[in-house]
């Protein structure tokens, strides 16, 4: 295992519920329950689903790449060459962590504004990430809003499954 591999594992899996496993493309599989919140490859090639919109804004403020196997998807990909890197390859799998750690929270609010802080969220992300709180803005006036990224997300997963094959 190489240390890219190592560090993020040993970063990712002390949050509350994460979990790792063995990813079918050389490397270790983070998921929330069973949401898979990203993955990195021998190598150092770190992949991460995102809801659209988010994958957009990452990649408008160069934050993030394409994914090369599914470049219309909300997959985001961010290479850690160098140690300095890691740092900003955990921003990443934790903004795809908050959004699971929001939507099944009993407090969504309060677990978002500590993200936030953690994350020191401006916009746009702000805006994109308090759409998975229950009941908040983005969410009134249409219940299925803040379930739409995720669902997003899940199909996603399985083009990029299916783009492997």
């Amino acid at each position: 295992m190489n240390w890219q591999v190592k560090q993020l594992e040993n970063e990712v899996t002390i949050w509350p519920n994460v979990t790792a496993y063995s990813h079918p493309f050389a490397g270790r599989e983070f998921r929330f329950d069973d949401a898979e919140i990203g993955h990195v490859h021998v190598g150092g090639v770190v992949d991460i689903p995102f809801p659209r919109a988010m994958r957009d804004a990452l990649l408008a403020q160069g934050l993030a790449e394409e994914h090369r196997w599914v470049p219309d998807s909300g997959w985001t990909t961010f290479h850690v060459h160098h140690e300095d890197q890691i740092a900003h390859a955990i921003w990443l799998m934790r903004l795809s962590y908050a959004r699971y750690a929001i939507r099944r929270s009993g407090d969504g609010q309060k677990v978002f504004e500590q993200e936030s802080a953690r994350l020191a969220l401006r916009e746009p992300f702000r805006s994109l990430l308090e759409k998975f709180v229950r009941g908040s803005a983005a969410d009134r006036g249409n219940p299925q809003a803040s379930e739409e990224p995720v669902e997003q997300v899940r199909q996603d997963a399985g083009n990029l499954q299916g783009a492997a094959r």
